[in-house]
């Protein structure tokens, strides 16, 4: 008789709890049961802030892992892995972005209703967040070992971009990665004062115009300085060819 034909491929084989290995595997179980239950809800739509906030927090800690790992990589003069592990964290920011827009689905009333249950519980202190300035340095730093490792400035990089195609494709993925923060910080902003105006108190006591503030700082400014350097590079380059 064949075992493996009489095996039950449905049946699950994983400990833990759940009908299936999918379930196991995942724990959707636990997943799912950190929502809160219909009975509990101030409104309906407390789901859809849950489950906006939760899922940031998983592609923010996926993406920020995957920084960190790019960090190590470039450590290692692993350019080429680096530049996927990138690609794939700002893939991260983009989803968290991008899923803003549900927060729209619900009136500024129907906001209120839910802001009365988050205590003092803010953007501010988000664990996803509070994490990618540390890794967006770590990467910066490694990113400026592999260029002195090549005897390269960054302008020289860019103005020679193409003779060193790896540094620069991963070069330009750190300036994505910083725009993506600025995308994802303007889109937030946006939201929260369509929902609450500019000149209300948050629940941490700030006004929501700060965040506006905020939305121009820059995790590697020197990745956008240099477009202003290009720019008197190019611009003197040209003037000496004229005369």
């Amino acid at each position: 008789m064949n075992d493996a034909a009489d095996e039950d491929l449905h049946a699950p084989v994983l400990p833990g709890h759940g009908a299936s290995d999918y379930e196991r595997y995942l724990r959707t179980d636990e997943l799912l049961s950190l929502q809160r239950p219909p009975e509990e809800r101030v409104h309906h739509d407390e789901l859809l802030f849950q489950t906006v906030h939760q899922s940031s927090e998983l592609w923010l800690k996926l993406g920020t892992t995957e920084v960190d790992e790019a960090a190590a990589r470039l450590e290692r003069d692993e350019v080429a892995s680096a530049i996927r592990l990138m690609r794939r964290a700002v893939l991260c920011l983009q989803y968290v972005t991008t899923q803003l827009e549900m927060l729209n689905q619900m009136s500024p009333w129907e906001y209120h209703q839910i802001r009365v249950v988050l205590g003092h519980g803010s953007g501010f202190d988000s664990p996803g967040f509070r994490r990618v300035p540390a890794v967006t340095q770590r990467v910066s730093r490694g990113f400026d070992r592999v260029l002195e490792r090549a005897g390269l400035s960054l302008p020289q990089l860019y103005t020679h971009g193409r003779e060193h195609e790896e540094l620069y494709q991963l070069a330009e993925l750190l300036t994505e990665w910083d725009e993506r923060i600025w995308v994802w910080r303007f889109r937030h902003y946006t939201i929260v004062a369509r929902a609450l105006g500019e000149e209300t108190i948050g629940t941490q006591g700030t006004p929501v115009q700060v965040l506006g503030k905020l939305i121009a700082q820059r995790q590697i400014p020197k990745l956008w300085d240099l477009r202003s350097r290009l720019v008197e590079l190019f611009d003197a380059e040209q003037r000496g060819s004229a005369a």
